[in-house]
């Protein structure tokens, strides 16, 4: 561990990007959102934030990401395959894995897709709720050019009102590419 925050030190005294001072919620587990993701730099942004703070994140990505040569790497920063064409079962596969394993936080990008979403994936909200962890709200500002970790959020149930807080947070936010960012929605809300 010491060996990656000297890692993310590094990043942060060389890159245009800082860290916000807000530390995570205590507790060592959790689920992070990521957003707005209009970039790969979101990634290395992740990364970055998670070494600073001395935590142990897992996260997914597509399932392309993780085939050789880096697939090895990808695993050992923690990543987690999504195979986007049949993503099935994988919100029960992930809850199963967080009661089983020891204190981490997922990372999930809801959007998905660097590309603007209509509506944001609901496994993190699935998940939230199955296990009782709460979400805290991770974003990049293109603006201010920060990233780090808004409120933490207990999910309700109550799909709108919860939505509702995690929209007001992200309004105005701009991800690292601008333009791609979207109102943060769930089809669930529409229902």
């Amino acid at each position: 561990m010491r060996i990656r925050r000297a890692l993310a030190r590094v990043y942060w005294h060389l890159s245009r990007w800082s860290p916000a001072p807000t530390a995570p919620p205590a507790g060592g587990s959790g689920i992070l959102i990521g957003a707005p993701h209009t970039s790969n730099w979101d990634f290395v942004l992740m990364l970055a934030l998670a070494w600073h703070w001395g935590i142990s994140v897992r996260w997914l990505g597509k399932d392309s990401l993780f085939k050789r040569p880096f697939g090895p790497l990808m695993r050992a920063l923690g990543g987690i395959p999504v195979r986007r064409d049949d993503p099935r079962g994988l919100v029960d596969e992930l809850v199963e894995q967080v009661r089983a394993g020891g204190p981490t936080y997922l990372v999930i990008t809801p959007e998905g897709s660097r590309t603007a979403v209509r509506y944001w994936k609901s496994g993190f909200y699935r998940i939230a709720r199955a296990t009782g962890l709460t979400v805290t709200l991770g974003y990049v500002d293109g603006r201010t050019m920060t990233t780090g970790l808004g409120p933490t959020l207990t999910m309700t149930g109550d799909v709108r009102a919860d939505m509702d807080r995690i929209r007001e947070f992200y309004a105005g936010k701009v991800g690292v590419r601008p333009g791609g960012e979207r109102i943060p929605r769930l089809h669930a809300e529409e229902e």
